[in-house]
């Protein structure tokens, strides 16, 4: 009879002790989810829209959980505000100018508060504030982008089925680009010609640098003509005289064609003079009976002279030419001398 009554008892302790344990434990959950044991505070933001936010609904920041929603309740007409019961040790990361959102905590998850933002200069949150509100995407807000991306990806896969289709068939540019090899060959071709142009290119830029390094080689008469004012004046004066002589040049060689057209005009006597040999002949005729005629004068004369009639004047006229100059005229040109 002890021994059935002591059996008992310890069958009784056992329950009894399971109970403490299993109570102890709920205690501990508790103080995990709801943060009976710890010190909180309690600010509180007003929503248009709490998209299904129950109470013992949790708090984060910056992906970590910092309390959980304390109450909500209706205040003014279509809004709600929620009071949230938030870590006091987590009080010193909220600013006061810190939003609040109402998420997921997954792409069909349980509705959460997240608070996010906020200056580092500015302080803190205390207990009984009110933080501002930010309108994020309900589910069903996120359905219909994903539905209307859906129908977006869907036109964008039959544009992309025709285009590939019309590239395989040869259709087009593209598509002659990627079925004809005569194209194909062209534009190898035209690649091969765009590289020879860039090596001539090159070339050319490597000759210009090299030029340009002689230009700032003093002593060249290249850097002469470019840094030498004086020389470059005295080459301009020397470029406009030999623009003026082509000029003269030029309106000699134009006077030079009228007097050869003039002489070619039998009218003229220049003409006539190079050209009729017989009027030549005629003027070296006269010229002889001239030169005849001139001696036989200077023989009258000197026979006058030495006639004894005329020899007294001849003397006179000679004394007189000694003592005073005498104004000749010449009877052919009607020109004046002095003797």
């Amino acid at each position: 009879m002890r021994a059935a009554n002591r059996r008992q008892s310890v069958i009784l302790g056992i329950f009894i002790s399971l109970g403490f344990v299993i109570l102890f434990a709920g205690a501990f959950v508790l103080n995990g989810q709801k943060n009976t044991f710890e010190k909180t505070i309690t600010v509180s933001a007003v929503f248009a829209d709490v998209k299904g936010l129950l109470k013992g609904s949790n708090i984060w920041l910056s992906g970590i959980k910092i309390g959980t929603v304390k109450r909500i309740e209706f205040t003014g007409y279509g809004l709600a505000k929620v009071e949230m019961r938030i870590d006091e040790d987590s009080r010193r990361y909220i600013s006061k100018d810190a939003r609040a959102k109402i998420s997921t905590d997954g792409v069909i998850g349980n509705p959460i508060v997240v608070i996010y933002g906020g200056t580092p200069n500015t302080p803190t949150v205390v207990d009984k504030d009110t933080l501002q509100t930010e309108t994020g995407l309900s589910r069903g807000q996120m359905m219909n982008t994903l539905e209307e991306s859906n129908q977006n990806l869907s036109v964008i896969t039959s544009d992309f089925k025709t285009i590939s289709r019309r590239l395989v068939a040869g259709e087009g540019t593209a598509g002659k680009l990627l079925t004809e090899d005569n194209i194909a060959r062209q534009l190898e071709a035209t690649s091969a010609n765009l590289q020879n142009a860039s090596v001539i290119i090159q070339r050319l830029s490597s000759n210009l640098a090299d030029y340009s390094t002689r230009l700032h080689n003093k002593g060249t008469m290249a850097n002469e003509l470019v840094t030498d004012t004086f020389l470059y004046h005295n080459l301009k004066t020397a470029a406009t005289d030999i623009r003026e002589a082509s000029l003269t040049a030029r309106e000699t060689t134009d006077n030079l064609n009228k007097m050869s057209h003039d002489l070619k005009d039998s009218n003229n006597v220049a003409s006539v003079l190079l050209y009729d040999q017989g009027a030549a002949n005629k003027i070296r005729a006269a010229i002889n009976n001239i030169q005849c005629g001139t001696k036989k004068f200077d023989e009258d004369m000197e026979a006058l002279q030495s006639n004894f009639l005329f020899r007294k004047f001849f003397k006179k006229r000679a004394q007189q030419q000694k003592n005073k100059p005498v104004d000749s005229t010449c009877q052919c040109c009607g020109s004046t001398s002095v003797r």
